[in-house]
Formats: C-alpha cells, structure tokens, sequence
C-alpha cells in the first residue's frame, strides 16, 4: 500500500474515500472531507468488509480511510486490504481498540496512522493533511529519474521462425541486463508461447482484456499481468481453440497505452497475422525488430513486409534480424544474395545453437539467460542496447500517437454497447 507513488496512475483515481461502520463516524469524517475540497459522497457506511469488496473491482484513492470496529481481526483485514490496494495507496484506519501491540503492528502493516475512536476533528484533520503533503510531496534528489519509454514491436515474416523466442528474450534482457520495467505482451492469443517459455501460466488477463475492454486500466492491468521476475511481468494466453477471438483490436491498443504509462519498456510478440489486420497495434512502436531467415520464402516475404511496414508503420525504426543463421554451407541461400533480393542490409545475424534452445526449452527459460556467454546471445544483448539507447537520446521516429490520443476507449466502448 506504501509502495512508490505513480502519479500518471494516481490522475485517474479518486483523491479520497472512506469505508466506515456507523453513522457518528460517517458525520464525523464528512466535515472534514469537504474542508480539503473532496466529496462528502466518498464516505461510505459498508465497514471493512465493504472496503475491501469494492476496491477488488475498482480503482483505490490516493488516500483510504477504513474502519476496524466491525472486525476481530484488524491485522488480517488490513492485509487483505493490501491484496486489493493499488501501490501508493496512503491509508489510515480508525477503531476502538486502544492497544500499543495492535498500534505497532498495523503501522508495520504498511498503514499512515491509527486513530481511536470517538474521533477528534482536530487530529483527524492534522492526519489527512499528513497525507496530502505525503501525496505531494516531491521526489527525492537522488531518485533514478524516469527514463524514456522504449516500444518494441517482433514480428516474424513467416511462421516458425523463432520470433517469440527472440521476443522472450529481449524482454528478460531489457528487464536483467538494462535494469527496465518491461512487460511483454503476446499476442497470439491461442498458441503463444512467451508463459511456456518462462515457465509461468498464462492466466485469463488477456482473454477477460478482450471479452471486456472497458475494464482495462492500471489496476486491472496490475492484476492480469504475470511477474516473471522483479522487473519483468508478462500479459499472454492459451484461450480454447474452438473459441475464435473477436475483436476490432481496441483492447489490444488499449493494453498497449496502459503498459506504456506503467513500464519503462513495452514488448509485444505481434504474430504476422494480426499485424496484417490490425496495423493500429504498430502506432506506437519506436523500433520494428523483423525477424527473417535465409531461405528463399522468407526473402520473399521480408520484401513484402518491409513495404507493409513502410506504409503502416512509418514512424519507427525496422530492425531486420536474421534467425537460426547457420555456416554458408548449410543456408539455403547466402546472405550476400539475400541482401541483393531484398535491397538492403540484414541487421542482426544470430547464430543457430542447437543445444542451447533445447536446453532452455527443457528448463522453461529464455534462451538470453541460460546463455549469456554464447555467441548465440551476444547479438541480442548489443540489440537492446541499440533499441534502448535510440529511445534515451531521441534519435529513433516518436511514437505515433495520433489515434489513442484521438480516441475515448470508455466514450467508444458505451456508444458501441448502445448500438449493438
């Protein structure tokens, strides 16, 4: 609950709420609350219980007061509370209970303060402007300032050639090797397989994401992605292949502004189909990283996907990566000659290792991390860096962000419900 604040999240929450247990301490509070410019109306008489339902579907406030009367167990509640509470949450309880152990342990709790019952005006006005200048205060000097937000887009030009491995483990070494907030979004809704790779289960985040767009905000976002380490968090599925998906791709895009405001770099497995039916999904994306092999077929669909991209996505930067490149005797065709059909140079050669993809495909890990030494990974480590230092100083095409910022998600999803 005391995690850091994320301001661009707390804009889109409610500044205060209350959850109390009887109509004295609901009279108490609401004086108050309109003294400090918030509603009166955020005072509700629903108790512990009620706090911890309503904020389980809903975006917490910056600051939550809740009552302990109606509990035996304040330090359990409080920590259920914790489940459902978004970080930077500032939270102050009140009860009747008059212990200094029950005192020293919710502070411990995470919580800003403990007051008693009945409550004084004066104290609970000093706390909860405690609490605003807590909210406001700046951040320290020695914070790492934010850094410039990095969009990946991978996309293979055919199926099968390694695009969601190279996906996998560009997102591991964004997040292990940069030190990154990186979420990894796979869109191959049924086969994808960025959770097989981690070793992870996918979960319905992605399934409930497109069954129910008007859902997608911080919070659900928070809750539908998959941690896979401190820094890396992972949004996929395995939905039913008798179940075809159908969407018009605005909660794709949605998810995408929402990981854009939350991480520091956003991934996204985009599989060559949808790519193809829903362009909108590259608006955002700084860098392209293309993977081909070389084989006749995938010159010829490198060359159509390069004037595709050039159409669709002219605002970033391709990246054209050559994968699983074995010794010129064994290539279907020389690079030399791949370069000449599609007229221009490869970017990115990486090496086929045999052992190591089956190694990692055995111990459910990107092949970037069992492999740091091998020269099948030293090509992707100067990748990222590349990808990364091009969002740091500018140098990459900015996202073009005409359409979500022309576009209200809520306002279109309930004119859509109207009509339908």
């Amino acid at each position: 609950m005391n995690a850091p604040w994320n301001p661009q999240r707390a804009l889109k929450r409610d500044p205060f709420q209350a959850y109390v247990c009887d109509d004295w301490a609901a009279e108490a509070i609401r004086p108050i609350a309109d003294e400090q410019g918030w509603s009166p109306d955020k005072v509700f008489k629903t108790g512990m219980r009620g706090a911890i339902q309503s904020l389980a579907v809903s975006a917490s406030p910056q600051i939550l007061l809740v009552d302990l009367s109606d509990t035996d167990d304040a330090v359990g509640e409080i920590n259920n509370l914790a489940e459902v509470c978004e970080p930077g949450t500032i939270v102050i309880a009140i009860g009747q209970v008059n212990d200094v152990r029950l005192y020293r342990t919710l502070m411990n709790s995470g919580i800003h303060d403990y007051l008693l019952k009945p409550l004084s005006a004066d104290q609970l006005r000093d706390t909860l402007e405690q609490a605003r200048a807590i909210l406001h205060a700046p951040r320290p000097a020695d914070q790492t300032p934010e850094r410039a937000h990095c969009g990946v887009a991978v996309i293979g030009v055919r199926g099968g050639i390694g695009a969601s491995t190279i996906a996998t483990s560009l997102g591991w070494l964004m997040a292990e090797r940069l030190g990154r907030s990186t979420a990894l979004l796979d869109l191959d809704v049924h086969f994808g397989t960025a959770a097989l790779s981690l070793d992870l289960e996918p979960g319905r985040g992605l399934v409930d994401a497109i069954d129910n767009p008007s859902r997608i905000d911080g919070l659900f976002l928070e809750r539908a992605m998959v941690k896979a380490s401190e820094r890396l968090a992972i949004l996929s599925a395995e939905a039913p292949i008798s179940a075809p998906i159908l969407t018009d791709g605005i909660a794709f895009a949605q998810l995408q502004e929402e990981m854009r405001l939350t991480f520091e770099t956003t991934l996204v497995d985009l599989p060559r189909d949808m790519a193809l039916q829903q362009p909108m999904l590259l608006n955002t994306a700084q860098t392209v990283v293309l993977v081909t092999e070389l084989t006749l077929a995938a010159a010829r669909d490198t060359i159509r996907m390069l004037a595709w991209l050039k159409l669709n996505a002219p605002q970033a930067a391709v990246l054209l990566v050559a994968n699983r490149v074995q010794p010129a005797a064994l290539c279907e065709i020389a690079q030399s000659d791949f370069e000449g059909s599609i007229e221009r140079p490869v970017d990115v050669l990486i090496p086929y290792d045999q052992k190591l993809v089956v190694q990692a495909a055995k111990l459910g890990k990107p092949i970037a991390e069992l492999g740091k030494s091998s020269r099948t990974v030293a090509p992707m480590i100067a990748m990222v860096q590349r990808i990364c230092a091009s969002a740091e100083d500018g140098t990459a095409a900015p996202a073009r962000r005409g359409l979500l910022d022309r576009f209200d998600f809520k306002a279109l999803l309930s004119k859509r419900a109207g009509t339908a």
